[in-house]
C-alpha cells in the first residue's frame, strides 16, 4: 500500500503495443486516510494505471489539479471543507476536466452525480471487478474507443418513495424525455430521473441505445417489432409501440439490419 502523502509508479504487466489501452495517471482523493491507502493500491495495480496520485482532501486535490495534469479522478463524496461534488462543480468550469468516478459508501448522491456527468459511481466496499470496470470505463472515454469487451451492466439510481434503488440498465427497455427530466421504462415500471434525455443518449449510446425521435430513446436489444404503414414509422418495445420520425428512421433501420435483429411486418 502506499500513504496519502507519496505518489506511485505502476508497471506491471501493463500493455505496451501501439494499440493498448492508455496508461492512466489517476487521482485518488479521500479524506480518511485507510481508504484513501485502499483505493491507491486497489487502483495501482490495475493494468491500466501507470500512477496514483493520492489526495486527503478536496483542497488538497485540487492544489494537484493545478499543479500537474491526471487522466482521471477517483473521489469520495462526503468530505469535510471541499466535498466530492463541490470538487466535480469546480472541474466543471475547466477548460479540459478528466473523468471522474465517485468512489463512496453513500448512494443517495447518485441522482446529483448524473447531472455532473462522472463517469461511474462505485459504492463502498469496493470490489475488484467493479473498480475494473469502472476504470475499463475511464480508458474508454479518454482513449474513445473499447480496449476491451464490453463493459459489465450498469445500474441506475432511482427514488422511489424516498427510497433510493438500484436499476440494472439491462432492464430498461426505453426512455421518454420529460422537460429536462428523462422517464426511464422497464418491464414493470417506470421512473423519473433528474437526468435529461440528451445525456443518456450520449452516456448509453455504446450500450445499444439509440435515439428514434427527439423525445425517446430505446434499447436496440429490445425492439420486438418494426412497422410501417401509410408513411408512418413505429417500433414495438416491450409491447409498448413507439413513433419513429422520419429523421432517424433509415439511421434506426440499418442498425436492426446489420444485427439481423427478426423484424415485425413491415420491415422488408
Amino acid at each position: 500500500m502506499i500513504g496519502p502523502a507519496n505518489a506511485t509508479e505502476t508497471h506491471g504487466d501493463a500493455p505496451s503495443s501501439p494499440d493498448a489501452a492508455p496508461l492512466l495517471k489517476v487521482l485518488a482523493v479521500d479524506d480518511e486516510a485507510p481508504a484513501l491507502d485502499e483505493l491507491a493500491w486497489m487502483l495501482g495495480r490495475h493494468e491500466c494505471v501507470r500512477q496514483v496520485v493520492p489526495a486527503g482532501s478536496g483542497e488538497a486535490a485540487l492544489r494537484v489539479l493545478h499543479e500537474e495534469q491526471v487522466d482521471a479522478i477517483f473521489m469520495d463524496v462526503q468530505m469535510p471543507g471541499l466535498s466530492g461534488l463541490d470538487l466535480a462543480r469546480v472541474l466543471s468550469r475547466f477548460t479540459t476536466q478528466p473523468p471522474i468516478v465517485f468512489v463512496t459508501a453513500h448512494e443517495q448522491h447518485a441522482v446529483d452525480a448524473f447531472e455532473l456527468n462522472v463517469v461511474d459511481y462505485v459504492l463502498k466496499p469496493v470490489r475488484d471487478e467493479r473498480l475494473d470496470q469502472a476504470v475499463r470505463r475511464v480508458v474508454r472515454q479518454v482513449s474513445g474507443r473499447e480496449p476491451v469487451a464490453a463493459s459489465a451492466d450498469e445500474s441506475i439510481v432511482v427514488e422511489l418513495a424516498g427510497v433510493s434503488r438500484l436499476v440494472p440498465r439491462s432492464e430498461v427497455l426505453f426512455v421518454e424525455a420529460q422537460g429536462d427530466y428523462a422517464r426511464l421504462h422497464t418491464a414493470t415500471e417506470s421512473h423519473l430521473v433528474r437526468v435529461p434525455l440528451t445525456t443518456l443518449a450520449d452516456q448509453w449510446r455504446e450500450a445499444g441505445f439509440v435515439r428514434i425521435h427527439r423525445s425517446s430513446l430505446v434499447a436496440l436489444g429490445h425492439i420486438s417489432e418494426w412497422r410501417t404503414e401509410s408513411g408512418r414509422t413505429t417500433v414495438v418495445v416491450g409491447g409498448h409501440e413507439l413513433v419513429v420520425s422520419r429523421r432517424h428512421t433509415r439511421a434506426l433501420r440499418d442498425l436492426l439490419v446489420r444485427r439481423a435483429q427478426p423484424l415485425g411486418r413491415g420491415g422488408s
